[in-house]
């Protein structure tokens, strides 16, 4: 018997005040940039979606990618004068009796209990029932825990890589690029702790954004995060480290020893749908010119997942953003050459609490099936 459980995340009033959000009040998460030039020091706000004022803006669109980005230019100094991107804070913007649906343990993310029997059970297969072979997908899911190890109904054989040795076996002659947000940094903290002969550098760099590096020069490994370019609601970023990951994508050579790993969502809860669309536009059109010079090169995307919410922390990054974003994601990627870590289904079917970065176990099995990718035997 297997117990089946339903989640009200939001009531269908809540979501049209989400959408509302996003749509009206896409600048409510602040940003600022301090300027500096000698003794001279400015701070002015900065977003995607900066409303036009008296005050002269700085263009900061990348010229590569066309990726917009503007800040209020300072009084004194030059626009060039810009030192650094922070998230300066969160501007909730509510109507009459739009609180009350957003409630934790009344309407936000609350079970719904059963008014019937919750249990359901799996009865041997019939003589005459036709068989589905589990990797054809014809669920809908991406795979299913048994005993707390993944199993992809994908038509990929997950394989177990239980110790450093495994790991480091696989990776042997392998350049591992990690490009996104902290959610994609979590896999490199994985990879830097279970690879004990890899030496970490770039340890000066800022902490969430890197760009970080680890090499085993023994076993020629080369494992790099770096972070996706703004929105980045990070604390700290200089802006030279600033980086789309369409540009760094069209940097590399690629090749069968080349791995690129991408995961870009969270920092784009809080904005129109049409922002995080060409984000991933710009992004699969590297992909395809990577692909193209370098057809043996293993790209992965990592999907959305699910976090934990409070009342406040919905307004801007409900599971209802991250479950448009997510479609989203799938669909600018079907059809080509690349793999799915499904972060979404790994993280909705394990037993632990949600959160935006995932437990070690549920970590643990994303690598797993990253690395099945890798080594196919």
């Amino acid at each position: 018997m297997n117990l089946l459980q339903v989640t009200l995340v939001h009531s269908s009033e809540a979501v049209t005040v989400l959408h509302r959000l996003n749509r009206d009040h896409p600048d409510r998460v602040l940003f600022k940039s301090p300027f500096r030039s000698g003794s001279i020091t400015e701070t002015t706000s900065c977003n995607v979606c900066l409303r036009q004022t008296n005050q002269p803006q700085c263009n900061y669109t990348d010229l590569l990618t066309g990726e917009p980005w503007f800040c209020y230019k300072p009084k004194k100094l030059n626009c060039d004068a810009r030192v650094r991107h922070m998230r300066a804070g969160f501007n909730v913007r509510l109507e009459d009796n739009e609180a009350k649906l957003f409630q934790s343990n009344v309407n936000l993310k609350v079970f719904v209990q059963a008014s019937g029997p919750a249990n359901v059970s799996v009865l041997p297969q019939r003589k005459e029932q036709p068989t589905v072979s589990q990797g054809s997908g014809k669920s809908g899911l991406s795979g299913y825990y048994y005993q707390g190890v993944w199993r992809s109904l994908g038509g990929t054989k997950v394989y177990q890589f239980n110790n450093s040795s495994a790991i480091s076996q696989c990776l042997k002659g392998k350049v591992v690029h990690l490009y996104g947000d902290s959610t994609i940094r979590q896999w490199f903290e994985y990879f830097n702790a279970l690879l004990p002969d890899a030496k970490e550098i770039n340890r000066n760099s800022p902490k969430q954004t890197g760009p970080y590096m680890i090499w085993d020069n023994a076993k020629n490994i080369l494992v790099t995060y770096r972070a996706h370019g703004p929105p980045l609601s990070f604390a700290y970023v200089p802006t030279n480290e600033l980086h789309y990951i369409a540009n760094e994508i069209d940097g590399l050579v690629g090749g069968t020893n080349t791995v690129v790993v991408i995961s870009i969502w969270a920092h784009f809860n809080p904005f129109p749908i049409e922002l995080y669309i060409r984000r991933l536009r710009s992004i699969r059109r590297a992909v395809i010119r990577l692909l193209n010079r370098a057809p043996d090169t293993l790209v992965v995307i990592r999907t959305a997942n699910l976090r934990h919410v409070t009342p406040s922390v919905s307004l801007g990054y409900s599971d209802w953003y991250a479950l448009q974003q997510d479609k989203v994601l799938r669909a600018v990627f079907k059809g080509l050459n690349v793999r799915q870590v499904d972060a979404w289904e790994m993280t909705l079917a394990h037993h632990l609490p949600h959160d935006v970065h995932p437990g070690r176990p549920i970590i643990k099995n994303m690598i797993d099936l990253l690395l099945s990718y890798i080594c196919t035997q």
